[in-house]
Parts: structure tokens; C-alpha cells; sequence
């Protein structure tokens, strides 16, 4: 009844065109949204794991690693939590792909596909949600690290400036996500597909030590990690160098914003493109 009442609205409007595209895209995230609400757990346990990254983290390795010769915990609260912020950013690139994998499972893709709407809409709408979802994530964690002793010495708009470039980095992976979702049978496949390459991506990079002790191969590659870049950009304009640092000479590291800005781009019209195209053809 719902999927009937649903196609005869979709039908009634005009096909085609930006606004038309805007506004499936917009019904699609709401739909989502409204999903999450009322499964509430998947926002619980989608909280637990960086808050507990944050204390393991502040904790246990704080005053054991040495930032710019800094040994202090203090010191490396600071220097992690840019980092944090974005691996939990990119690791809800798993549970976008999980819950794409989960709709075409169901059949529900089909269903979309079947109604005069724009064909990016499905996807645009899901991706938004999750973006939401993550805006919340990164508020609730950002007062847990205030609580363990973070702190920023920036203006408000440098700070919210370096939050909305790691959000821009989680939306950007979440279209990886949908198209590892596209791509898979089942949403445990996904899951597993969306996390097995973060690992590397996030570890191999400045996020959690800086990049000076690495072998020069993979400082080369952390020093060029897309990831890297979003995390040196939210320190800078977070006010978390440590005082005295000074960036590797790689383009990235002395021109993060930029960088940051640039791989994001190039990642959303990429993925983009091609879960877009994967998604016209994909059939269950």
C-alpha cells in the first residue's frame, strides 16, 4: 500500500531536472532518518567505539608517545584527537555500505528503481542521512574529549572550519561505501568490505603518530594519504601543533586545507560516478 501510494506521488511530479533531484533526494534521507530513530541502537553502538578509541587512546598511550619531543599526555590528546575524529568519520563507511547492501537484499533498490525518480536520489538521500548521523557522532564525541583534557586554541570559525572538513571526508567515503554495498550480496560482506581496507588507509598515516620515524616508503604514502591530509588540516585549524612543529615537506602537510578540500572532491565525483552507474544496473 505504501510503495502504491508512494509511486503515485512520484508520478504525479515532474521527471528530470535539479530541483526534482534535490527534492527525491531530501524524501529518500528523511526516510532514512526516521529509520534510525527508531532503531536507536545503531546510534548507540555506532557512539561506543570512538568513545572508547578516545579513552584507550588518551590513556594508555598518552605520555608514551612523543610528539615533537613532547612526551606529556597532554600533549597527545591533543596531537590524537584530529585523528580520532576522522577515522570515526571514515569508519561509518561500513555501516553506509551495510545498510545499502541491506536494501537491495530486501528488494527495497528494486523498488526505487521501479518509480519515476531521479536515479542518484537513492543514493544522495542515503548518504546524506549517514552524514547526519555522523555530525551527530562527532558532537557527542567532541564533549567526551573536552572531558578527558582536549582543548582548542583556534576561533569558533577555524574550529567549526575543521569540523565540516572532516565531514566532508566522511561523506566522502560513505559514497565508497555505497559502492561496496552495490557491489556485495549480503551486508555482512559489506561490512567486512568497508572496514578491511580503513585499516591500512588509517594507520598508515599521521593520524596516531607523527610521520618522522616511519620507514620512508610509508612515510611517503602517510605523508600522502588522503586521510592524512583531513587529519593535519582539523590539527591546524584546531590550534593542536604542537608548538615548534614543522610539516613535512610533501605538498599535503604544507598545504593541508587545500589538500584536504581536493581529495575529498576528487573522491565524491569519482565514487560518485561510479555507484551511480553500478547502481543503474545493479539487480539483485
Amino acid at each position: 500500500m505504501t510503495t502504491t501510494a508512494e509511486a503515485a506521488v512520484a508520478a504525479a511530479r515532474p521527471r528530470g531536472g535539479i530541483v526534482q533531484s534535490v527534492n527525491d533526494s531530501l524524501v529518500v534521507a528523511k526516510r532514512n532518518l526516521i529509520r534510525m530513530m527508531r532503531i536507536p541502537e545503531m546510534i548507540i553502538f555506532g557512539l561506543i567505539q570512538p568513545i572508547m578509541f578516545v579513552v584507550l587512546f588518551s590513556y594508555v598511550f598518552g605520555g608514551s608517545i612523543s610528539v615533537n619531543g613532547n612526551t606529556s599526555p597532554a600533549a597527545y590528546r591533543e596531537f590524537l584527537m584530529a585523528g580520532i575524529f576522522a577515522q570515526t568519520v571514515t569508519f561509518a563507511t561500513a555501516g553506509a555500505g551495510a545498510g545499502i547492501a541491506d536494501d537491495m537484499h530486501k528488494g527495497l533498490i528494486d523498488r526505487f528503481r521501479s518509480l519515476p525518480m531521479a536515479r542518484g536520489a537513492v543514493l544522495t538521500g542515503r548518504t546524506l542521512a549517514d552524514l547526519v548521523q555522523t555530525a551527530l557522532t562527532l558532537v557527542v564525541l567532541a564533549v567526551v574529549a573536552l572531558i578527558v583534557g582536549w582543548r582548542t586554541h583556534e576561533n569558533i570559525g577555524s574550529v567549526l572550519a575543521g569540523f565540516a572538513l572532516l565531514l566532508l571526508l566522511g561523506y566522502a567515503f560513505s559514497w565508497i561505501g555505497a559502492l561496496i554495498g552495490l557491489s556485495v550480496r549480503t551486508p555482512e560482506a559489506a561490512t567486512s568490505g568497508g572496514l578491511i581496507w580503513l585499516f591500512p588507509l588509517t594507520f598508515i598515516s599521521i593520524a596516531f603518530v607523527p610521520s618522522d620515524n616511519m620507514p620512508t616508503f610509508l612515510r611517503t604514502i602517510a605523508e600522502w594519504n588522503p586521510f592524512s591530509a583531513t587529519v593535519q588540516a582539523a590539527r591546524d585549524l584546531f590550534g593542536n601543533l604542537p608548538p615548534g612543529y614543522v610539516a613535512p615537506d610533501a605538498w599535503p602537510m604544507q598545504h593541508p586545507v587545500w589538500a584536504s578540500l581536493l581529495w575529498s572532491i576528487v573522491i565524491i565525483v569519482f565514487f560518485r560516478t561510479l555507484a551511480v552507474r553500478k547502481y543503474r544496473s545493479a539487480s539483485v
